[in-house]
């Protein structure tokens, strides 16, 4: 396998977390963002839209993070990190979208502006972002994790922006069921951290 993707991005980093979490061999490769190298023809015929990460399986390509992390399930028949009855399924279902919306549009994005100097609205990203970790440390309250009663690709999907949301001046600290939560994903065989800029309240 190969894995296309940045260090400073949350979305290639839950790929490259699951893959290490399953200790499946990959290839890593790097693709330059601030030299637009994710909008070259040759990346653009991997992924037309332009963006990372991008996973290659011989003659299969899977674009998208939690694309990969549900392809990496059931290619490797890993059910406890996807489980397939109707109400955990849709459990984690409901976190991925989370995933792909709320936390996109609120810690990502805030980080956008402090670690890639994007032209966002930082101020209504960072709003959108406390509104979300509240939800999400209201959930955690009576239970570790976000989708079943051990680890899933939901937690995996989620975990990325929201250990790095401090980077887009977004503070975790009233958020005590989240910090525990991060620190159970760290906990886990073959976690591998996301690489840490000095930005926002990092800096």
């Amino acid at each position: 396998m190969k894995l296309y993707g940045h260090p400073l991005s949350g979305h290639s980093h839950r790929a490259r977390l699951f893959l290490s979490l399953l200790d499946q061999p990959v290839e890593l490769i790097d693709v330059d963002l601030l030299a637009r190298q994710h909008k070259t023809p040759d990346f653009l015929r991997l992924n037309p839209f332009g963006q990372v990460p991008v996973l290659v399986d011989d003659e299969t390509v899977v674009c998208d993070s939690n694309a990969i992390l549900v392809y990496l399930s059931k290619k490797l028949g890993r059910k406890d990190w996807l489980p397939e009855g109707a109400a955990q399924e849709a459990a984690v279902q409901r976190w991925l979208s989370v995933a792909a919306g709320d936390i996109a549009s609120g810690p990502a994005t805030a980080r956008l502006a402090t670690v890639f100097n994007a032209p966002v609205d930082s101020q209504a990203a960072i709003a959108r972002a406390h509104v979300v970790l509240r939800r999400m440390d209201d959930a955690l309250a009576s239970r570790p994790w976000f989708a079943a009663d051990h680890p899933t690709i939901a937690d995996v999907a989620l975990y990325s922006y929201t250990a790095r949301a401090p980077e887009g001046f977004v503070d975790l600290k009233d958020y005590a069921h989240v910090r525990a939560w991060l620190a159970r994903v760290e906990a886990l065989p073959g976690f591998v951290p996301f690489q840490k800029s000095a930005a926002g309240l990092e800096g």
